[in-house]
């Protein structure tokens, strides 16, 4: 395909020939060939598509069917009751509730019995907005036999009964679900599309301990056309490369880092984790640390230090970094994966909830890449919004009383989206031999500032070929 008179944020106004997958040719005096799909980008700018960093797909594909039960949408115990209540009434018998994006501003800490106040007779299931937990009612702890599990993550009131909190059980609750209510899959096809519709044109799947199945099923995906998307999923290193792809073709499901979940209160102990961390490396895959508090950040520092680094080590998160880990970021070159939309979205329990001497340390931004750290960014949806321009947006702006040496200019906050799935803090180029993963935008980067919604996304381009409209 052609893309002409669009303009660049280095090159000015091109035009710019795709073929085979990728950027052939990059001139100003370009003139359609025979058969070639012509798009007349005039009074537009072309980039490279986005990349979301960090998402999980299947949650956020399962909330098209979910209940949202969190700020801002639900603020209050008699909010909650409304919303549980009247979908309640509106579902078909025996269909279970499942909702998300709870937190404890809304009612305080959630357990069974105050779900079973609100609903007692049909199944519920809330999960937590950190995605660390899920809270069931009395019926669904019957229906996937809670009562009967003895795995850590059952947590238990001083009595020894199960409270109906199920603490980073996702894996196990899906196989009870599996088994006891079939259900059709996630619906992928019209989440990619929605985000094709955003110029998105890659995600990295960050949900730790997928089973092959489950890979094997997003590799499908991809291949089917029901994720038009590259994708790019972290896994284990047991887990063995699926599908079939196009020889000479870049790659458009692959796997990546292998993910270490940290808890503050079950950390494991540090010759522990390095052991965990060796053993990653020796298969020859890097680790992706969940890191979203200062004890879990210097744990992972000291187990690094410990296994040595491997080219692809990654901090998932950074929602604390204190300044004297700067040093340390940038002279073993580990990567932040941020993400920028959080302190926007969730301003009002960060002034509640984080320490006053920790909120300097808050989602940092600016500072990281003034101090020479390497940063990307993902949204985490759906544990926050799934729209990267939201995040662009944030990342541009003074807002909650944030420090504004923290915000970075449009085409900073667009860089940490332009990375390739393998090097996501090196953004890619409109050049030829680049892979024709492109967005079409109208109007100049500087609006994002404005609005993130007023960003129009005139065409999205994966792997040479036209992706949306």
């Amino acid at each position: 395909m052609l893309i002409r008179n669009a303009c660049t944020l280095d090159r000015g106004v091109v035009d710019v020939r795709c073929d085979d997958g990728l950027i052939t040719e990059v001139d100003s005096r370009l003139r359609p060939q025979a058969g070639e799909h012509d798009l007349d980008a005039s009074d537009c700018w072309v980039m490279p598509g986005l990349h979301d960093h960090h998402l999980h797909l299947r949650s956020l594909a399962a909330t098209a069917g979910s209940i949202r039960v969190g700020p801002p949408d639900v603020q209050s115990d008699d909010e909650l009751r409304a919303v549980l209540q009247a979908a309640d009434l509106r579902a078909l018998p025996g269909e279970w509730l499942r909702a998300y994006g709870y937190h404890e501003s809304v009612a305080g800490p959630l357990t069974r019995g105050v779900l079973d106040t609100t609903v007692a007779e049909r199944p519920v299931r809330v999960q937590h907005r950190s995605g660390a937990l899920w809270i069931l009612n009395s019926a669904a702890c019957r229906e996937v036999g809670v009562d009967a599990c003895a795995l850590p993550g059952v947590e238990r009131d001083a009595a020894g009964n199960p409270t109906g909190r199920l603490w980073r059980m996702d894996s196990w609750l899906g196989d009870r679900l599996g088994a006891t209510m079939p259900s059709p899959p996630p619906d992928l096809a019209t989440l990619s599309r929605r985000a094709a519709a955003r110029g998105v044109t890659g995600f990295t799947e960050a949900t730790p301990d997928l089973s092959q199945s489950s890979i094997d099923a997003l590799a499908a995906a991809v291949r089917s056309g029901d994720i038009v998307q590259r994708v790019h999923c972290m896994s284990t290193p047991d887990i063995r490369p699926p599908g079939h792809q196009t020889p000479g073709r870049p790659t458009t499901f692959t796997l990546g880092a292998t993910k270490i979940l940290l808890d503050d209160d079950r950390l494991p102990t540090l010759p522990e984790l390095t052991e965990a961390m060796r053993e990653i490396h020796r298969s020859g895959k890097p680790v992706a640390v969940h890191c979203v508090t200062r004890l879990q950040l210097i744990v992972t520092m000291t187990a690094l230090d410990g296994a040595g680094v491997l080219p692809g080590d990654r901090i998932e998160h950074g929602a604390i970094i204190p300044a004297e880990c700067f040093d340390w970021l940038r002279d073993h070159r580990i990567p932040v994966i941020t993400q920028p939309n959080f302190p926007f979205e969730r301003a009002e329990q960060y002034r509640v909830e984080v320490p006053a001497d920790e909120q300097a340390d808050l989602w940092r931004l600016g500072s990281l890449l003034a101090a020479g750290i390497h940063v990307a960014a993902g949204t985490d949806a759906p544990f926050g919004g799934s729209d990267p321009w939201t995040a662009i947006h944030a990342a541009t702006i003074d807002h909650s009383g944030r420090d504004p040496l923290e915000t970075v200019s449009p085409a900073t906050a667009l860089g940490l989206f332009w990375g390739t799935p393998e090097q996501p803090t090196v953004p890619r180029a409109i050049e030829p031999g680049a892979v024709a993963d492109l967005a079409v935008v109208r109007g100049a980067p500087e609006d994002v500032r404005r609005n993130p919604t007023s960003v129009d996304v005139v065409a999205t381009v994966i792997d040479g070929i036209v992706a949306y409209p």
